[in-house]
């Protein structure tokens, strides 16, 4: 009988030495944080995100776009896990891109959501993924689709996710108003997020916002100097 190959006592120790001197942060998943929100105005929806992405407690990245295209008329706001989350949207994206082929038309709005959906709910027990679907189409014009962890679905008309959506629900409910114009819709978003990354550890950077009518997709980015100033006592 062969006898067991003996370990190095002392390779052992030395993994273990270099394992503890291994910071915490590197071995937590790559989080999006994180504040995410959409809204519907009359013609179209404003999806917003902070730029925050974190590992624990390690800010990883302070400028990263949450804000993900799906078709020219469709985005998507992400929140969970980045990879998770990364993974859903360009799936999604290639199933509307070969929809698109397909109908000859850009598909609609609750369609892509709907896939979302179907895959966040069949793999809800290995994926952490809360998403928020927004865009304009034709039929039902702006719309906005939450999908939170565990892949159910609805239509609000106002939607706001990640960890920082504690801090401003009461903002959101006292802010809020039906039939928008873009402009107000936009200075609601800027400021609803302004406040979640004031209070939020796990949301910050810069403020991104994407306007989605029957044009397309329109783009600004609020600096951190440029966000308004609130009461941090």
């Amino acid at each position: 009988m062969m006898a067991a190959p003996a370990v190095s006592s002392h390779s052992t120790m030395k993994s273990s030495h270099l394992a503890s001197l291994t910071p915490d942060w590197m071995n937590n998943e790559v989080l999006t944080g994180t504040s995410i929100m959409a809204v519907e105005f009359d013609g179209g929806v404003v999806v917003g995100a902070d730029s925050r992405t974190s590992m624990g407690v390690y800010v990883s990245n302070r400028v990263t776009d949450k804000l993900t295209r799906v078709t020219d008329h469709i985005y998507c706001c992400r929140s969970g896990s980045a990879a998770d989350t990364q993974a859903i949207a360009d799936i999604v994206a290639s199933h509307m891109e070969l929809l698109e082929v397909k109908l000859g038309d850009p598909p609609r709005v609750q369609i892509a959501a709907n896939t979302f959906k179907e895959i966040c709910y069949n793999y809800r027990d290995q994926l952490m993924a809360g998403i928020i679907v927004a865009g304009w189409d034709k039929a039902k014009g702006g719309q906005v689709y939450t999908i939170p962890l565990g892949g159910m679905i609805v239509r609000q008309p106002v939607a706001i996710g990640g960890s920082g959506s504690t801090y401003v629900w009461g903002h959101i409910d006292a802010a809020y108003r039906p039939n928008m114009t873009k402009e107000e819709t936009v200075d609601f978003v800027k400021n609803t997020l302004t406040l979640a990354l004031t209070r939020d550890g796990s949301s910050g950077g810069v403020v991104r916002v994407a306007i989605i009518t029957k044009d397309g997709a329109e783009r600004r980015v609020f600096l951190h100097n440029e966000l308004p100033q609130f009461y941090q006592g």
